[in-house]
């Protein structure tokens, strides 16, 4: 008999962590991610791990940096401008190819802006928001149970590849509750011995870990490529979306996160109308699933982008079909969420159709 829990996104997240092995966990308070530092400061003691509030998101970082560095499963959370003060030290760990989660509950911005849920911070998670040339594998969850799952697969990623995992989600999914079905830690990957670890030398040669290369002899060229090589391997590699009703699809609606759950309910109010939509969600926005989009370019007349911003992910979803299909978008920053009914609007004009008026009620006088 399986065990179902309620718990809030936020709460939710910690246990899978928990459930997957962190042990680990650094952040500082901020809305709407609270209930996460929260509950980590009792139930990682209770798991037998470190629970620390640092004194400021740059501090927590960069104890997630020594964390990793030292051999633990650890994560750090925050939201928008906590993430933003990150940006220095997760470049450090990604440079240092050391792994660990970091989670983004998303709000309103630029700025402090407001704690509204908001996907303004796009760019920021898979283009680098720190410096130097890096990647993050972002994983983009829409439902509880995919972030339960998500998050306890985020640490294999991490292991496996020896690179940061980023969860990026929004105060929607943060606050929101939905039963979920418990489910023990299974490893989906033959994780590699962290060989890296600096737990002492025990006879062994001595090890380095380090982000600055002055000396020729550490080419900072050829510790560029590596990473890049590495980078592709993910490409390759990693490729996570749902499709949903694609096959004859003339309209096809890409969103993700919690405006993907809202658009596969609009696509499904369409269908019921006779018109020919589809979806295409990814689970994960780097690497970015270009195949996909690929396939429904062949047939579909047109894309239709929803996102809570003013137009960030379109540009992957314009570059994974290579342009080749019209694209509309739909979305606002600052806090805006989307409606079924004003997505299936945009459906009905691009499929060519209005809605039908109600059929008027003649009554007996």
């Amino acid at each position: 008999m399986t065990e179902k829990i309620l718990l809030k996104g936020n709460e939710l997240l910690v246990e899978a962590a928990i459930e997957a092995g962190c042990r680990f966990y650094a952040g500082y308070p901020i809305t709407p991610q609270n209930e996460v530092p929260e509950m980590m400061s009792w139930r990682m003691p209770q798991a037998g791990g470190v629970f620390i509030q640092a004194e400021s998101e740059i501090a927590a970082i960069n104890m997630i940096f020594g964390a990793s560095a030292a051999g633990a499963r650890c994560m750090t959370s925050s939201s928008s401008p906590g993430i933003s003060l990150k940006q220095e030290g997760i470049s450090y760990i990604a440079a240092a190819e050391l792994p660990c989660v970091i989670v983004n509950m998303q709000r309103g911005g630029p700025g402090l802006g407001n704690i509204r849920a908001a996907q303004g911070d796009y760019f920021q998670a898979v283009k680098g928001g720190g410096h130097g040339d890096y990647h993050l594998i972002v994983l983009v969850p829409a439902t509880l149970g995919e972030l339960y799952d998500l998050t306890m697969h985020a640490f294999d990623y991490a292991d496996y590849y020896r690179n940061p995992v980023m969860i990026l989600g929004d105060g929607i999914l943060g606050q929101m509750a939905e039963p979920v079905e418990k489910r023990p830690y299974k490893p989906i990957l033959n994780l590699p011995p962290k060989e890296f670890v600096l737990d002492g030398c025990k006879s062994r040669p001595p090890r380095v870990i380090k982000t600055l290369y002055l000396h020729p002899a550490d080419s900072l060229v050829r510790h560029n490529l590596h990473l890049q090589e590495k980078y592709a391997q993910i490409q390759r590699e990693l490729c996570l979306y749902e499709e949903y009703e694609t096959d004859d699809a003339e309209v096809v609606v890409s969103a993700y996160g919690i405006t993907g759950r809202v658009a596969k309910g609009a696509v499904k109010a369409a269908r019921k109308e006779g018109l020919k939509a589809g979806l295409i969600r990814p689970l994960c926005v780097w690497p970015f699933p270009a195949q996909p989009y690929q396939r429904a370019a062949q047939k579909a007349r047109h894309f239709l982008v929803v996102e809570m911003s003013h137009g960030q992910f379109i540009e992957d979803v314009k570059l994974a079909m290579d342009c080749k299909r019209p694209t509309s978008f739909l979305g606002k920053g600052g806090g805006w969420y989307p409606m079924e009914e004003e997505i299936l609007e945009q459906i009905r004009r691009l499929a060519g159709t209005k809605r039908k008026p109600a059929a008027k009620k003649i009554g007996k006088r």
